[in-house]
């Protein structure tokens, strides 16, 4: 089965280009300057065709928490935000540490057929933070890394034998970094905003000690690793001494970091609570700095769901997270290329090229026999979120209300259209 880009605007590692680009099966065929072919056609002068958007770092919710999302509904999600893969951290119920928990995403992924997922195993069993997962057995099933989102693994013995037994299996670990006894109990970032409203707050150290001490390890182990939403100045700086160093870590972030300041906690609005919290405005300048030099490698979601019980409650109790798959190209491109911060090439780089090679992924790029994983869009066409149109489950959003540029207009995974926009 082929299908005929025309008239589109391709964007490369080199640059923009004008060209049309074939894709026959699963893999783009042909680029060239004028392509003729009686097949399916998408007309896409005035847009912008790039290698099709992979998160890296998302929640799924299945198995367990199909109230706040299931692969179903989290996949149409994807697949309206133009990403073409996601990346399912293991915090389910029961968690995916082990082979049965993988097949059975892998088996739901399949039934949807929609994006591609790959699952993400736990390092730890139930995510107890105390004796290794069935790491082998799992990357037999299907996973691409391991992680114990939500929590970081405590004790420094178990994450090394992680790292090493991990790495044997050509996996890396995804690091969530919390000091979880140093945060106790914070909500928001500490600060003065936090003593404003009368929140606990949780002190940028939580996060920068085990930043420090996971780079430490791969340093020590010469063994890769990779850190999760990094939201503070203090770990940017951190993450990019250790790189000029020559230590083998990679790192991530989201947009509420580079968009967000603290100064939302004040309305209250309990879809503003994240983890890790989202900080200062030194915090996201720094964040868009390390964007912008290559010490942060990739733009994720950490997109988590959530039903409306979770999070119409009081602020301190309500649950961690925002929805953001659906929206994030939109305001990465609003926030970075349109101001001017970053060209739309290396935006692509941050979503879906280095993601690939960080996990060892197909696609992130556009290239003769390459994947034909693509994502059309709309630079021109603006609109505004309303999380209340959202197809995932979770409505979830700080952005309400946030107009943004960049309307994604077709997502096509394995040559296949999976969405039009």
């Amino acid at each position: 089965m082929k299908l005929l880009i025309k008239n589109g605007t391709l964007v490369t590692a080199d640059g923009e280009i004008k060209a049309d680009l074939l894709v026959n099966g699963k893999v783009i065929e042909r680029i060239a300057p004028a392509i003729n072919e009686k097949c399916e056609t998408i007309d896409a002068k005035g847009k912008h065709v790039l290698a099709g958007i992979i998160d890296m770092h998302v929640h799924l919710r299945e198995p367990g928490f199909e109230g706040k999302e299931d692969v179903e509904s989290g996949c149409k999600a994807a697949v309206k935000g133009g990403v073409t893969q996601v990346c399912c951290m293991p915090n389910t119920n029961p968690v995916c540490d082990n082979a049965v928990v993988v097949t059975y995403i892998k088996h739901r992924a399949e039934e949807v057929n929609l994006c591609k997922v790959n699952p993400i195993g736990a390092i730890t069993k139930g995510q107890n933070g105390e004796s290794l997962s069935d790491i082998g057995k799992m990357k037999s099933a299907g996973i691409v890394a391991i992680s114990d989102d939500g929590k970081s693994v405590a004790n420094s013995a178990v994450m090394r034998l992680a790292m090493e037994y991990a790495n044997d299996f050509n996996l890396k670990c995804l690091c969530h970094c919390e000091d979880a006894n140093l945060v106790d109990g914070g909500v928001v970032n500490e600060g003065y905003n936090s003593t404003l409203c009368g929140l606990k707050g949780s002190l940028r150290a939580a996060e920068d000690i085990m930043i420090a001490r996971d780079i430490a390890l791969s340093e020590s182990l010469d063994i890769p690793v990779h850190i999760c939403h990094v939201s503070t100045y203090s770990g940017a700086a951190l993450i990019k001494s250790a790189k000029e160093r020559g230590v083998k870590v990679t790192a991530e972030t989201c947009p509420h970091y580079f968009i967000l300041t603290d100064d939302i906690i004040t309305s209250y609005d309990t879809n503003t609570k994240v983890n890790p919290p989202v900080r200062e405005e030194k915090d996201r300048q720094a964040i868009i700095s390390a964007l912008k030099d290559g010490t942060i490698d990739c733009i994720v979601t950490d997109h988590a769901p959530h039903s409306l019980k979770d999070k119409q409650v009081e602020y301190n109790l309500a649950a961690f997270g925002i929805s953001g798959i659906e929206t994030s190209f939109a305001l990465s491109y609003t926030y970075l290329v349109k101001t001017g911060l970053m060209s739309l090439s290396e935006l692509s780089e941050k979503m879906s090229a280095n993601p690939a090679k960080i996990l060892g992924l197909e696609g992130g790029g556009l290239g003769e026999g390459a994947a034909a994983d693509l994502t059309i869009v709309d630079l021109k066409e603006k609109y505004v979120i309303d999380g209340n149109k959202f197809v995932s489950k979770g409505k979830n959003t700080p952005f309400n209300g946030f107009e943004v540029f960049g309307a994604v207009k077709y997502t096509i995974v394995d040559g296949e259209i999976k969405y039009r926009g």
